[in-house]
């Protein structure tokens, strides 16, 4: 078991997919206490909290709606005086709806903004302005996607939140690393997880089609995103800041106007 995260405290938001419970079981695994949230009933995180248990850290769940910044900041301070000051910030919550631009209504454009640009923002910011009132370093760790930079015509407002979620974490670099905050993206290309998996697990032949799509003919696994979120969140990795990991097998080298999936 690693112990390069001791004595940190990570929060991350969506903890309950896919990708962030191996977010969170990896964090836990590197020695960070870990609190969670997510819209699911706290009963639904109970396996999660007793692995993390296993693995000798504390872990604290919060049923916490991303898009209501006074629910984010109550829940930080909660984690603040259960476990200490979050100093790992991982805003990983995420939605996507498939349908293209023309039959996009408003309240799906509304709906997927506010959770995966206004709800990332709200925990980030929120984070870091408790960092900065207790003079303390911190990592912040967006999870994008590669569909920030390449247009996919069946998920567009998708692609527009990951868009302005790059530059937010631009932003929050430029003003936080003075202060020793480093603030990042990790963004993952075909992940074998959520949508993308149960639209492979439906039809076969999408998983074999996505395969041949990306250069190296591997799918990346949601273990794979989160340990290029703990490599952010190492305290020796002293100098990143305002970059993307972009980890795609080499999908965005060619791009495509008819991926569907991101």
């Amino acid at each position: 078991m690693g112990a390069k995260l001791q004595g940190q405290v990570a929060v991350v938001s969506g903890g309950l997919g896919d990708i962030g419970r191996a977010i969170s079981l990896e964090l836990a695994r590197c020695g960070a206490d870990v609190a969670i949230c997510d819209l699911h009933s706290s009963a639904e995180a109970h396996p999660l909290l007793s692995n993390i248990g296993a693995l000798e850290r504390r872990g604290l769940y919060g049923q916490v709606d991303v898009t209501n910044d006074r629910q984010v900041s109550d829940w930080l301070d909660a984690v603040h005086t259960e476990l200490g000051l979050p100093t790992l910030v991982i805003p990983n919550a995420a939605i996507v709806t498939v349908v293209p631009i023309l039959s996009v209504d408003s309240v799906t454009w509304r709906r997927e903004l506010s959770v995966n640009l206004d709800g990332t923002f709200f925990l980030a910011s929120a984070a870091a302005r408790k960092l900065v009132r207790h003079m303390s370093p911190g990592r912040i760790v967006f999870v994008g996607s590669w569909a920030a930079d390449h247009v996919h015509l069946q998920i567009p407002t998708y692609c527009v939140a990951k868009a302005g979620l790059r530059m937010l974490v631009k932003c929050m670099a430029a003003e936080l690393a003075s202060r020793g905050i480093l603030v990042n993206e990790v963004a993952p290309g075909f992940v074998d997880a959520g949508l993308a998996a149960r639209f492979m697990e439906a039809d076969p032949l999408e998983r074999e089609r996505s395969q041949r799509q990306v250069p190296t003919g591997k799918l990346i696994e949601p273990k794979d995103v989160a340990r290029q979120v703990v490599h952010l969140c190492d305290p020796e990795n002293c100098h990143i800041t305002g970059a993307t990991v972009l980890m795609d097998g080499g999908l965005s080298l060619f791009g495509s106007a008819r991926m569907e999936l991101p």
